[in-house]
C-alpha cells in the first residue's frame, strides 16, 4: 500500500489508523512508517484514542522489529497506567519478541497470579514452549489450561497436534472428539478424526474411521479428501478378515466412493482430457479389483 506521508496530516494518519484497527488489519510497515513520519510528536493531539494508537503501533514495531518504538510506546502506557495488566502483556510481548522467553514467562506468570482467569497469558506461554521446542511441557501447561478452560476448541485442536507429534494418537482422538462435542456438524472435524483413527490402525480403528469419512462425506458430499479416505479403508476392510458380508458390503462402497471421486475430479480440474490421468489414479489406489474370499 503506498501512501503519501508528506501530504497527510496528525489528524489524516489517526483516521487511517483507525480504519485499519476496525479492519482488524496489521499493516505494521505502514503504521511504524507513519508514526516515525507524522504522528509521534503529535500523539497527545488524538485524545484518549492515544491510547489505542500506542498499543496498535506497539504491536507493528514487534512485527518490524523496531524494538526502541515499541519500548517507547510501552514506557508511556506504563507511565499512565501503572501496574495494568493490560500494559503488562506488552511488556511480555517485547521481551519474547527478543527472545527472552524466561523473562516473558515470568511476566506471564505474573499476570496469571493477578487474574487467574484470563486465558491470553496462559496461551502465550504454551506459544513460548512451542517456539523453544519444549513440546512435552507445552503438552503439560496446555492439558492444566484446558482444565480451566474446558470450551476453547482451539486449544483442544491444538493439543491434538502436540499429541500427534509425539505419536500419541489416541490421545489426540480424545481431543478430537471433545472438539466434535461443540461442532457436531463440522465435516472437517470428523474428517480429522477419521485420519488420525486410519493412522492408528487395525480393523477396529478402520472400522471406526470409515463411520466418520462416511459422516463428513454426509454433511458434505463434495469433500473429496473424505472420498479417498473412505476408498482406503473401505479397501482394506475389504480385504481383511471380517465377515463375507462385511467384506462384500466394504467393497461396493469402495467402489462408489471411487466413482464419486472420480466424477468429482472430472468436474473440478483444469486440465483438459484428463481421462488418462483419473484412470492412473485409480490404478494407483489398486483399480479396485477387490474380491471377496
Amino acid at each position: 500500500m503506498s501512501l503519501n506521508y508528506e501530504e497527510m496530516s496528525w489528524s489524516d494518519v489517526r483516521d487511517q489508523f483507525r480504519k485499519w484497527r476496525e479492519e482488524s488489519g496489521r499493516h505494521s510497515d505502514e503504521v511504524v512508517q507513519l508514526w516515525v513520519a507524522v504522528l509521534e510528536d503529535k500523539v497527545q493531539k488524538t485524545g484518549n484514542e492515544r491510547h489505542l494508537i500506542l498499543e496498535q503501533v506497539i504491536v507493528a514495531a514487534l512485527d518490524t522489529a523496531r524494538f526502541d518504538i515499541a519500548t517507547k510506546c510501552t514506557k508511556q502506557l506504563n507511565e499512565e497506567f501503572p501496574g495494568s495488566l493490560r500494559v503488562m502483556k506488552f511488556k511480555a510481548m517485547r521481551l519474547e519478541a527478543l527472545e527472552q522467553y524466561d523473562s516473558a514467562i515470568e511476566v506471564l506468570d505474573a499476570i496469571i497470579e493477578k487474574d487467574e482467569t484470563n486465558a491470553a497469558p496462559r496461551k502465550r506461554k504454551i506459544a513460548i514452549m512451542k517456539a523453544r521446542g519444549l513440546r512435552l511441557d507445552a503438552i503439560k501447561e496446555l492439558n492444566a489450561y484446558l482444565k480451566k478452560f474446558m470450551s476453547d476448541q482451539e486449544a483442544w485442536q491444538e493439543l491434538c497436534n502436540l499429541y500427534m507429534g509425539e505419536g500419541e494418537y489416541g490421545k489426540a482422538a480424545f481431543c478430537m472428539e471433545e472438539v466434535l462435542l461443540h461442532n457436531p456438524h463440522s465435516h472437517l472435524i470428523h474428517q480429522r478424526l477419521a485420519e488420525i483413527r486410519y493412522t492408528m490402525g487395525g480393523l477396529e480403528n478402520i472400522e471406526i474411521a470409515r463411520t466418520y469419512y462416511s459422516q463428513a462425506i454426509k454433511l458434505n458430499p463434495h469433500n473429496l479428501r473424505a472420498l479417498y479416505g473412505l476408498f482406503l479403508c473401505c479397501s482394506y476392510l475389504a480385504n481383511s478378515k471380517a465377515v463375507s458380508s462385511k467384506r462384500k458390503e466394504s467393497q461396493k462402497l469402495a467402489q462408489w466412493a471411487l466413482e464419486q471421486a472420480s466424477i468429482h475430479t472430472a468436474n473440478h480440474t483444469t486440465i483438459k482430457n484428463n481421462e488418462k490421468l483419473i484412470a492412473s489414479l485409480d490404478s494407483a489406489f489398486g483399480g479396485l479389483e477387490i474380491k471377496s474370499n
